[in-house]
C-alpha cells in the first residue's frame, strides 16, 4: 500500500477543511494530542508496573 502523494495530501486536507471547518480543526489537533499523550503514558505506566512485577517475583525466589 503506497503513501500519498503531494497532490493526493493537498486534496485530502482540503476535503478535511471543508468537512470540519478551519475553526475546529485545532481544536480536533489538541484533543488527539491528549489522547496520544494519555496512551502514552499509560503504556509506559503498565510497562512500569510489569517491571516492577517481574523484579518482585525475582526477588522471592
Amino acid at each position: 500500500m503506497m503513501m500519498p502523494s503531494g497532490p493526493e495530501l493537498i486534496i485530502i486536507l482540503f476535503v478535511i477543511v471543508l468537512l470540519f471547518g478551519a475553526k475546529k480543526l485545532p481544536e480536533l489537533a489538541k484533543g488527539m494530542g491528549k489522547g496520544i499523550r494519555e496512551f502514552k503514558k499509560a503504556t509506559r505506566d503498565e510497562d512500569s508496573e510489569s517491571e516492577k512485577k517481574e523484579s518482585n517475583s525475582n526477588s522471592e525466589e
